[in-house]
């Protein structure tokens, strides 16, 4: 029997540069699509796949993240006596128990792995997964659901996979594929950032990870790659190197890359398009731009 994945690590340390101004002052992770901010769709799939404690490894200038999910209780009070039920509802859902989410400072930006081993002690000697903001994944079953799912059969260390153009295998971490079983990928490697004609093959590695406390070893022994940083592929793909299984899920549903500007706005328009109240005026309204006139307004 696989123990039941209970914990996720959310790495928001990162200082959102491509989005400046807008991060100068408030974290990236804040920014919403349509009317919720990015993290509350990462919670929002951890709650859903049976995660019921929430770490979250967070740098200076991020203290409205831990606000966002904090009660206030004079909103609560002000929505009540004005009879907004349904708001009341969407509030309600942004609380968090005391006790259900860390906080943890990264001090230094030394990358995805160093990011993760700062939970190490929060962790112990559990599976936890790893949920990156800013792939949003909009899914009818929820990714990390899926792959929690597909983890009981398996076990071992799962990332979650999608097949890319091969000419952008070289921005991803990019899996050897052994064998392939439904949506299943036994992996024999692991490639990060491959360079342009050398990848073993078009599978990327997007950011859901179900992992073994093994590979928080695995961080404390392999070596700092490029740029200094700590790289969570090389830990995750140390594993082979002892025999553990990896797998690869190929997830069912739609990445959006909320990591930059045109995966955001991308994003905003699919998500605002899937809302009823919404749908008619705004597709109305992308009909009858014309995206000839590059003009502002």
């Amino acid at each position: 029997m696989k123990r039941r994945v209970t914990k996720a690590i959310f790495p928001v340390a990162g200082l959102g540069t491509r989005f400046l101004p807008a991060t100068k002052s408030v974290p990236k992770e804040i920014m919403t699509l349509v009317d919720r901010p990015l993290i509350q769709y990462a919670i929002d799939e951890a709650r859903a796949a049976g995660i019921e404690d929430f770490i979250f490894v967070t740098s200076r200038g991020k203290s409205a993240l831990e606000d966002y999910f904090d009660h206030s209780p004079e909103l609560d009070n002000a929505l009540k006596k004005a009879g907004k039920t349904e708001l009341h509802k969407v509030l309600r859902s942004t609380n968090m128990d005391s006790g259900a989410i860390a906080y943890i400072r990264q001090h230094k930006a030394l990358g995805l792995g160093h990011a993760v081993s700062c939970a190490r002690k929060l962790v112990g000697d559990e599976p936890f997964a790893v949920i990156l903001p800013d792939d949003v994944i909009a899914a009818e079953k929820p990714c990390l659901q899926q792959m929690i799912e597909a983890y009981q059969e398996t076990g071992g260390a799962m990332v979650a996979a999608m097949e890319v153009a091969p000419e952008k295998t070289s921005a991803y971490g990019v899996l050897d594929v052994l064998k392939k079983d439904g949506r299943v990928l036994s992996v024999k490697g692991m490639v990060e950032k491959p360079a342009p004609g050398t990848s073993p093959s078009n599978y990327a590695v997007i950011g859901r990870y179900i992992l073994t406390p093994r590979v928080m070893q695995n961080l404390e022994n392999i070596e700092h790659g490029a740029g200094g940083e700590l790289q969570l592929t090389d830990a995750i793909a140390y594993e082979l190197t002892t025999g553990r299984d990896i797998f690869g899920y190929e997830f069912e549903g739609k990445r959006f890359d909320c990591g930059s500007k045109d995966g955001f706005l991308q994003a905003t328009v699919s998500f605002a398009l899937d809302r009823p109240e919404l749908r008619g005026e705004l597709a109305s309204f992308l009909k009858g731009l014309d995206l000839s006139d590059t003009s502002a307004g």
